[in-house]
């Protein structure tokens, strides 16, 4: 199968492309034509088919294309007529090839960014809630004893927090860490005079 060159599967009321498409490799001519209602979606691996020279989706209800696209480096020709589309938009479809896979490549650009913003976001936030619960943890043990097994403190656990509410209120976020940890003092538990 590895070894095929040219796939028409046209007028067959195929409902989607399976995913082990992009194992075709050395697939040049693709025709999934006028599938009408069934065929709406097109999968990412698509912008495997290395060797893809002519796409035709015409006739379908595809309204968006693949990221993907964009990795078809030898495809000379895209037929995309008669299809819902609206990623990307028709103005840039009328544009042809180039105009679709700079569109695309700029799309992934702004996911990845997007992706990047969210987890760095994501990050700060889980290392400001794991380190003030982290160092409840170690000066507390939770809710009844301290730091190996010292009664809690009320004047540090104020200082702490009353820290961390600036810390996470701040608008640098954690650049401000190292200042806002410095105004921390932590007190020796005092021992028991039972001991």
């Amino acid at each position: 199968m590895k070894s095929l060159r040219s796939l028409d599967a046209h007028l067959n009321a195929i409902h989607g492309l399976p995913h082990d498409i992009g194992k075709l490799t050395n697939l040049e001519v693709l025709n999934v034509s006028s599938n009408f209602y069934d065929l709406t979606e097109v999968p990412e691996t698509i912008g495997d088919l290395v060797s893809l020279r002519e796409l035709d989706l015409s006739n379908n209800q595809i309204r968006a294309l693949p990221e993907t696209i964009y990795q078809l480096k030898n495809l000379t020709k895209l037929n995309l007529d008669q299809n819902p589309l609206v990623i990307p938009p028709v103005e840039i479809v009328n544009g042809g090839i180039k105009a679709i896979k700079g569109y695309m490549i700029k799309r992934r650009l702004d996911t990845l960014e997007a992706e990047k913003q969210r987890a760095m976001a994501e990050a700060e936030m889980g290392w400001v809630a794991w380190g003030s619960s982290m160092v409840y943890n170690v000066f507390w043990g939770g809710p009844q004893n301290g730091y190996l097994g010292a009664q809690n403190d009320p004047c540090l656990y104020e200082q702490l927090s009353s820290t961390l509410m600036e810390l996470e209120d701040s608008p640098e976020g954690m650049s401000t860490t190292p200042t806002a940890t410095s105004k921390l003092i932590v007190r020796e538990p005092q021992e028991n005079a039972s001991h």
